[in-house]
């Protein structure tokens, strides 16, 4: 067996290496299986195990004549099998070795994937404790709303993520089936214990129906899956690209010692990491609707899917493996700015207020019309005026007959419209 372990983790589980490594696995179990139903010599198997080796450099060599991948691997195999050779492939569709390889890949990369994820959700349940009673302003089309905190954002993207594990897993599970049925998935030159028996081995089900190829709405909906874990990835990183902006400076990607934001201009701190996970992000989506693109392939089966998949899988995986830890490294380093925060928290001189000044008014008896129309016009008098809001509340007569000054007073509690997060955070199973 070649060494399997020589590259980086995700880029060895789409080498070739890797590949035709697992595929070899596959003919060797097939063959244990033929053996325990009597259909290959049990004297020849451990000769067979033995001897069922390849090079890469030879079934690239091979290939070159053969023009077919698998005709080489399997030649390859053969060339060093001696007389033992025609107990090889017996039965067998390239695709069954391809198909079943190609389920135990993602089953790999999902494994790395999963452990990516969970590193985040780590970090982010460290940070949510800390910030959780860090007040910050919330914010609606862009526009100042009403008070939240920072570990309540981070929340959202904690519990986004926690779907995205729980989706990554249901499709994981999903596309761990394997296919040893032969040339249309009828069994006609096999027994389906003999793939009931390699799937077991390598921890996979068989799929309950295949033609040549298992069908590709179960791979199409692992890429889907991928591209969703790249779109949440793409909305936290836009969130602290908005945060990083000049005038805003609440969250600021790191930014390393001796690192440079621009040729021209030295002062020039730019949110570079969470740009490039913004248009990977892109690259993922647009691969998941070639991965859609794949499922419709003519009568039993034709090879359109394969050259796709054979990019965009691979691709998309190392992507998304690069983007998780590339945002890890975000989240882990990223600078906080506690003056900023509170400056822009305070900046429209209290009209996050307003919601609250418009249901106390309603609580003394105003419609909400009338209540809105005398909240709304106050509003609009204080941010074009630049007066503070709670001054020109208690300055109006109109709102006096309703609200005394100590009421107004209690409207402006910062903590009374924080004073849920707590519950909120134990819903997500943080304190």
């Amino acid at each position: 067996m070649i060494e399997r372990y020589s590259l980086p983790e995700m880029k060895r589980v789409w080498a070739d290496e890797n590949k035709f490594a697992i595929m070899r696995d596959i003919e060797v179990l097939v063959c244990e299986a033929q053996a325990k139903e009597g259909r290959i010599p049990k004297s020849r198997l451990k000769q067979i195990k033995n001897k069922a080796k390849f090079t890469l450099a030879r079934i690239k060599e091979l290939e070159k004549k053969t023009n077919h991948d698998v005709v080489a691997f399997v030649t390859c195999l053969c060339q060093n099998l001696g007389k033992d050779a025609q107990f090889l492939h017996l039965g067998l569709t390239s695709s069954d070795l391809l198909d079943t390889a190609f389920s135990l890949q993602l089953q790999q990369a999902s494994g790395i994937l999963i452990q990516d994820l969970n590193k985040i959700l780590r970090v982010l349940t460290r940070k949510i404790k800390k910030y959780k009673d860090t007040a910050c302003i919330g914010r609606t089309h862009g526009v100042h709303a009403e008070p939240i905190t920072l570990g309540f954002k981070l929340a959202l993207w904690f519990d986004e993520l926690k779907r995205q594990v729980e989706r990554l897993k249901i499709v994981s599970r999903r596309s761990a089936v394997g296919k040893i049925s032969g040339a249309v998935g009828t069994y006609a030159h096999i027994d389906p214990k003999i793939e009931a028996y390699v799937c077991r081995k390598l921890n996979l089900k068989p799929v309950a129906i295949a033609t040549q190829v298992i069908s590709r709405d179960i791979y199409a909906e692992y890429l889907l899956v991928l591209s969703l874990i790249a779109s949440s990835l793409e909305k936290f990183a836009t969130e602290i690209r908005h945060l990083q902006k000049t005038e805003v400076l609440e969250i600021e990607e790191p930014f390393g010692k001796g690192q440079k934001g621009s040729s021209a201009m030295p002062h020039k701190r730019n949110p570079i990491i969470c740009e490039r996970i913004c248009g990977l992000a892109r690259v993922l989506r647009a691969n998941a609707l070639a991965a859609m693109e794949d499922i419709s392939l003519w009568h039993e089966r034709d090879i359109s899917h394969s050259s796709v998949e054979r990019i965009i899988f691979p691709d998309s995986c190392i992507a998304l493996d690069y983007m998780l830890n590339k945002f890890l490294k975000v989240t882990e380093g990223f600078n906080i700015y506690p003056l900023n925060l509170m400056a822009n928290l305070v900046r429209t001189r209290g009209l996050i207020f307003s919601g609250r000044v418009l249901l106390e008014l309603m609580k003394k008896g105003l419609s909400r019309t009338a209540a809105y129309n005398l909240v709304q016009e106050c509003a609009m008098g204080s941010w074009e005026n630049r007066q503070d809001f709670k001054e020109v509340i208690l300055d109006n007569k109109a709102i006096a007959k309703y609200l005394a000054p100590r009421e107004i007073d209690n409207i402006f509690d910062l903590d009374y419209y924080l004073r849920h997060i707590p519950k909120i955070l134990k819903r997500l199973g943080l304190k």
